[in-house]
């Protein structure tokens, strides 16, 4: 399947199904969901990003929008920008962590948050339908450029960090921004709160020098370089930036897990309160509220950055995320962010003082096992059926699929929104029996 569309935007191949007939018929589908008003677009550094942009641009125009240009910027800067210029909406060109091959078109709504399910859908009918509303000549958008999103996005994250606190522990940081549109952003800030930083793979030119995803296979080189300059961290961003992975002190490549787990300590430890995270993220933030105290709890919700967006508004949450790095600290913006990520880790760093290796080590340590399984969805929700009747005394959550949770670990079954597959994510105290908990599922086949 090379065209996605779901609650995650648009995706698709250029030259084969990410065409600028596409890019233009959604931008004027969301100009005419949103009845005209001001629009921010930004995109990522892909080379085909001037093509999608100028295509999604043409829409909008034609929909009636007036559109401010953000040029390259990250995801979490234009959702920025869209509450700074109190716009209706906003639109990034990005297709996130893919291949270069890919683009995509993600849509912001006015409060600079991912759309809900149904406002996403609304969007795509009326993009099938072909109803969208084309203007006349006085009534066609108009466009300017504003060229200050990383500017605001940096000022907005230090403001919710001790930056003089982070400039006395003067932390050797090595940022890879994999050729994306973070680097120009994430340096400014490393600079601002006074680290040394070794900037690898900085400029944006979307020629990605390693495979995009901050994986572990994927970060060797930065786990090389942090080991060998002696460094105290390693961030990498993935290409728009909304995704952290870290590496340590020693080199080890700790996973994106830890990053929501390591923003969450410190962010809990200062002001206790609420969590979210969604139903496939790791139960080390459910250790890490319960030991900051009375009140700190978890609220779980659907796979989805929306949905834990909503639950941050919703619960009043501090801090909230996913375990695929993306952190979303609702005081900046509302919705996943390497730079509040990398400011929060670095106030835990400057305030324990400890080397980063130390801190993990203290973390419970959990090990999570992936699987998928081809099944079309009458399969799957009749395994999920079959799996409610019989789950060992675990406690279950439907919300998305299944989850269910045992003393000594959880299993999450869901169907894929874009496939015709399940996934089943494992998490026990090691390997084996991380494997078992999947097996226990499986066999109910």
């Amino acid at each position: 399947m090379t065209l996605m569309m779901s609650v995650s935007g648009v995706r698709g191949i250029i030259g084969e199904t990410m065409t600028p007939e596409l890019a233009a018929g959604i931008g004027a589908a969301y100009g005419t969901f949103l009845g005209g008003g001001t629009v921010v677009l930004g995109m990522d550094s892909r080379p085909s990003g001037e093509m999608v942009e100028s295509a999604v641009k043409s829409g909008l125009l034609a929909a009636g929008c007036h559109v401010v240009e953000l040029g390259i910027v990250t995801t979490p800067g234009t959702a920025l920008m869209v509450t700074q210029r109190r716009a209706r909406g906003g639109i990034v060109v990005t297709a996130s962590h893919n291949p270069i091959e890919w683009n995509g078109i993600k849509l912001l709504t006015s409060q600079g948050r991912a759309p809900s399910a149904n406002t996403a859908e609304e969007v795509f009918s009326l993009y099938r339908d072909q109803r969208a509303r084309y203007q006349g000549v006085d009534r066609i958008g108009r466009l300017e450029r504003d060229l200050s999103t990383n500017d605001q996005h940096v000022a907005a994250v230090l403001r919710v960090v001790d930056a003089a606190a982070i400039r006395r522990r003067q932390l050797r940081v090595v940022l890879d921004s994999v050729n994306g549109a973070g680097g120009a952003s994430g340096r400014m800030l490393l600079e601002y709160l006074g680290c040394k930083v070794t900037h690898v793979h900085a400029e944006p030119t979307g020629q990605f020098t390693h495979p995009p995803e901050p994986t572990a296979e994927n970060l060797k080189g930065l786990c090389e370089i942090v080991s060998k300059q002696g460094a105290d961290i390693g961030f990498a961003q993935d290409p728009d930036a909304d995704r952290l992975a870290i590496v340590d002190n020693t080199g080890r490549y700790i996973g994106e897990e830890y990053t929501l787990a390591l923003a969450a300590k410190f962010v809990l430890g200062k002001t206790p309160g609420a969590a979210a995270a969604n139903l496939s993220t790791s139960r080390i933030i459910d250790d890490i509220a319960r030991a900051a105290g009375s009140g700190c709890i978890v609220h779980r919700t659907a796979v989805g950055e929306a949905n834990v967006a909503d639950a941050i508004a919703a619960h009043r949450c501090v801090i909230g995320g996913e375990g695929n790095g993306g952190v979303i600290d609702p005081r900046v913006v509302m919705v996943r962010d390497s730079l509040a990520s990398m400011g929060l880790v670095l106030n835990l760093l400057a305030e324990d003082w400890r080397p980063l290796s130390a801190i993990v080590d203290e973390l419970p340590r959990y090990v999570m096992v992936k699987v998928k399984y081809e099944m079309d969805r009458k399969q799957i929700d009749t395994w999920l059926q079959r799996i409610r009747l019989d789950p060992h005394g675990g406690k279950t959550n439907d919300s998305d699929g299944l989850r269910i949770d045992w003393p000594d670990g959880w299993v999450h079954v869901r169907p894929s929104n874009t496939e015709p597959i399940a996934r089943v994510i494992a998490e026990g105290p090691d390997e084996e029996s991380a494997r078992t908990l999947v097996k226990r599922v499986a066999d109910l086949r």
